[in-house]
């Protein structure tokens, strides 16, 4: 039986019943998460890659998101794990709300404040979501905080108590109630129903993250150990052939530390977590899936670069690379002001020196991992000759100040919705940043896809392809990318591994 076309399954409104049916039955891995399979005859939904028999087409429901099957009654599968799905990455405004409702931006349930950040009205954000998922924000929040708190109910031996508060409930009352009404189960059930785990350790948490293969694990650490922030980060040689990321870890109020490892056999990252970050996981999870790319469809991506004969031949030789993004966007951002005019072994430099001189020290299970990078508000207050001392010129170190003053007035958290242009005009108003330092930042730290910064020499170079050899101009680079939106920062990638 013949599978849908990747093309055909992008968009949430093209889904028909046989488009969606033809992919369950294939249990193809490319459309884990584009859609989710409700089945009458159980009242269960599940992912097309589900190992349970296909049910009869007369028997199957499609819905685009967990939220929708949720709301159409439908409780998630125990086998399959819908909460393990990778998501349809969009960019769009819809999207880019439902990722801070992802993090926990309703666990409070106040809408009218995410709609403020978000510079709708309340009113205009339930039809933005109620459009683009079939659901309110209020149901969106009680769907994504369920599959959380199921998520550690199968994955850790958590006390329920810090199960319903890691989850963003308010109470373990409201959680015991929601969860009964919803999935017709206690939360207990879940828990002896869930695969064996391991002996509750109180000193750490391991979770687990998915991804749609194929992904180029050890060429993305390949590519974040050279930039390794030393002190903070880590890319960690275990064995041959098997590397593992560790740092330090500072948000909501938590500070403490992760490690993470890949399953490529399950298609997973495991992530372990200090049991100090407990009730900042859905934050915290939320980053790495950004930091790591998790959401790609790398299938998609591959079929519309390959068109270039170069690109194509760099996708053969490392298939599914992504974008490496950034845990925390102001500490990207000041590492791409210290690689300005710098090499990347020389930015890395500056970089461990700045930890050193501003950062705090703490206590982590991995050699090298030593210290939280500084913050906004403390870079902001120092001065220019004090940040020049570890060895920049002084307007360099004017710049780092000018952008943690900016940090601190909320210049790097981006509105939902706002378009590559606007945002790299906006970076740009901070003296001392430029076109290719605001497409670096968009790039890695906000994920833009299709940001490109064609000022690089190293992406003029490896663009190259002419017998003479000399280098394209910016301008050049630019002409030849505009056929690789709008995934030109996947082109960046790949060209800069072409180099090495």
């Amino acid at each position: 039986m013949d599978t849908p076309s990747l093309n055909d399954m992008q968009d949430g409104a093209t889904l028909t019943h046989e488009s969606c049916y033809r992919a369950l039955a294939a249990k193809d891995t490319r459309f884990d998460g584009v859609f989710f399979t409700g089945v009458k005859t159980t009242g269960i939904y599940c992912r097309p890659v589900c190992s349970v028999k296909t049910p009869r087409a007369s028997s199957c429901v499609f819905f685009s998101t967990a939220a929708a099957a949720e709301a159409a009654g439908f409780r998630p599968c125990l086998r399959c794990r819908p909460e393990l799905a990778p998501y349809a990455l969009q960019q769009n405004l819809a999207y880019a709300v439902w990722q801070r409702i992802a993090a926990g931006a309703l666990n409070d349930g106040d809408a009218e404040k995410l709609a403020a950040e978000v510079g709708l009205s309340s009113r205009q954000l339930r039809r933005v979501l109620q459009q683009h998922f079939g659901v309110t924000p209020i149901e969106l929040a009680q769907t994504q905080r369920l599959l959380f708190a199921k998520k550690l109910l199968q994955e850790t031996r958590f006390p329920m108590s810090d199960v319903a508060y890691s989850a963003g409930f308010g109470s373990v009352r409201r959680f015991n109630a929601l969860f009964l009404a919803r999935y017709g189960m206690a939360p207990t059930s879940i828990r002896r129903a869930a695969e064996k785990s391991s002996a509750y350790d109180a000193d750490a948490i391991t979770l687990r993250l998915a991804y749609r293969p194929p992904f180029a694990w050890s060429d993305m650490l390949h590519y974040l150990s050279g930039r390794a922030i030393a002190g903070v980060e880590a890319v960690i040689d275990n064995v041959p052939g098997d590397v593992s990321y560790a740092r330090t870890v500072r948000l909501d109020g938590a500070s403490g530390w992760l490690h993470v490892q890949h399953l490529p056999e399950k298609h997973q990252l495991e992530v372990s977590v200090s049991s100090t970050l407990a009730h900042a996981l859905m934050p915290l999870l939320a980053r790495l899936r950004s930091q790591f790319d998790l959401d790609a469809n790398p299938q998609i991506v591959a079929a519309h670069l390959a068109h270039d004969p170069l690109l194509a031949r760099q996708i053969d030789k490392t298939p599914g690379l992504r974008v490496p993004g950034a845990f925390d966007v102001f500490e990207l951002a000041v590492r791409a002001v210290l690689g300005q005019q710098v090499s990347v072994a020389g930015a890395t430099t500056l970089s461990a020196r700045m930890v050193h001189k501003f950062g705090v020290a703490t206590a982590t299970p991995f050699a090298g991992v030593t210290h939280h990078f500084p913050t906004p508000e403390c870079l902001a207050i120092a001065s220019a000759a004090e940040i020049a001392a570890i060895g920049l010129p002084v307007a360099r170190a004017e710049a780092i100040g000018n952008l943690a003053q900016f940090a601190v007035q909320g210049g790097l958290q981006i509105r939902p919705g706002a378009s590559l242009t606007e945002v790299i005009a906006h970076l740009k108003t901070v003296r001392g940043i430029g076109e290719w330092t605001a497409q670096y930042i968009a790039m890695r730290a906000l994920r833009f896809s299709d940001a490109f910064p064609a000022g690089d020499l190293g992406l003029q170079k490896a663009a190259t392809e002419s017998v003479d050899g000399l280098r394209l101009t910016e301008k050049q680079l630019l002409l030849r990318a505009a056929k690789w939106s709008p995934w030109r920062g996947y082109a960046a990638l790949l060209l800069w591994h072409a180099l090495g």
